[in-house]
């Protein structure tokens, strides 16, 4: 994971060899939750969250291009766990992550604009946070094995809709989390799975 952070950081520094590779960045603002299964049936715990992003835009074929970011994003939601109890105890949690979308773009123009359609795996590996428990209110220990509260790492799929007018960036794309994020569960638990939606408005330099 370390590696990938590092080489998509060291693609979004680099300044681009060739003349249509272009450099960006945006902000967004959007809903993420916290999505399980209560007897059968999908239940999701949502909040507002943020994220800052710079992304590179590779054109490679035609109408494709590679568009990578490297995102700086607010997200968490609410679950219940047992814990020991067969009352389930609500848990609702914020934390800061580092995303690497690797999204590949079909572009449409239409007059002086593009209309984008986006598709991609999206890695994410959480670095701190905060969680409620019950009454309880304490940090959120990534990685620490016998305190585990969430896994750090997740790997999502991203899928998009972006238009570019006049180098002006606006996106709404959805990445829904394949791993279950609970570090430890109990017997009946269900597994949580990490899902955001986001809209961008952001600027290409070229």
């Amino acid at each position: 994971m370390k590696k990938i952070l590092l080489l998509c950081l060291v693609m979004l520094m680099v300044p681009a060899v060739y003349g249509q590779v272009s450099f960006g960045v945006r902000a967004g603002i959007g809903s993420s939750a916290l999505v399980q299964k209560v007897d059968g049936s999908p239940v999701s715990g949502s909040r507002f969250g943020f994220s800052v992003a710079g992304m590179l835009d590779v054109p490679v074929y035609k109408r494709f291009s590679l568009r990578p970011e490297l995102v700086f994003i607010n997200q968490g939601g609410s679950y219940e766990a047992f814990e020991n109890s067969t009352t389930p105890t609500a848990h609702s949690c914020y934390y800061y992550s580092i995303q690497v979308p690797l999204n590949v773009v079909y572009s449409i123009p239409i007059n002086e604009a593009k209309l984008g359609i986006s598709l991609g795996p999206n890695f994410n590996y959480s670095l701190f946070g905060n969680m409620k428990s019950g009454q309880a209110d304490y940090d959120i220990k990534f990685g620490q094995t016998e305190e585990n509260d969430l896994k750090p790492f997740d790997l999502g799929v991203n899928v998009g809709l972006s238009a570019i007018y006049k180098d002006v960036f606006f996106g709404i794309h959805a990445t829904c989390g394949t791993l279950d994020r609970l570090a430890e569960k109990p017997q009946g638990a269900s597994s949580v799975y990490q899902n955001n939606i986001t809209f961008s408005l952001g600027y290409f330099f070229r």
